[in-house]
C-alpha cells in the first residue's frame, strides 16, 4: 500500500504519524478530477489519544481499499491548514497531507520511510 514519494528537502514541514484508523475513509473526487481519501488516525500522546485528520491525494484504488477502520498505519507527510466556505462562513481545517502511507506491520517499508525523512532533514543543515 505504501507510496514512496520523494521528500522535498527544501521544506522542513515534515511529519510522521503512527496510529490506528478510527473513522471510515471518505473518498472525494475534486473538480480537477483528483481523488482525495480522508481519514482519522488515533495516536497516543502523553497518556491520552489524539485524533489526527489525514488527507491522501490520488492513491490507487488498491491503496484506497486497504485503508479501513482498525488498521494501524504510519503516515509521512506535511501539515497544512486549508480554508473553505460553508454556509457563507469561512472555516479552516488543519490536517496531515500524506505523501507516504504504510501499514505499520510492514516494518522494512516503515524503516525505509523513516530513514528517508531523517536523511532529508539532515541534508537541510
Amino acid at each position: 500500500m505504501g507510496t514512496q514519494n520523494t521528500i522535498d528537502t527544501d521544506r522542513i514541514n515534515t511529519v510522521v504519524v503512527a496510529g490506528e484508523v478510527t473513522s471510515e475513509p471518505v473518498v472525494r473526487e475534486l473538480a480537477s478530477g483528483a481523488t482525495v481519501v480522508q481519514f482519522d488516525l488515533n495516536t497516543p500522546i502523553d497518556g491520552s489519544n489524539v485524533s489526527v485528520p489525514v488527507a491522501w491525494h490520488d492513491p490507487t484504488v488498491a491503496q484506497q481499499t486497504a485503508i479501513a477502520r482498525g488498521v494501524h498505519l504510519v503516515v509521512v507527510g506535511s501539515v497544512r491548514r486549508r480554508f473553505f466556505r460553508v454556509g457563507g462562513r469561512t472555516q479552516s481545517r488543519t490536517e496531515v497531507i500524506a505523501a507516504t502511507v504504510i501499514p505499520a506491520r510492514r516494518t522494512k517499508s516503515v524503516r525505509s520511510a523513516l530513514t528517508a525523512v531523517s536523511d532529508a532533514l539532515l541534508a537541510q543543515r
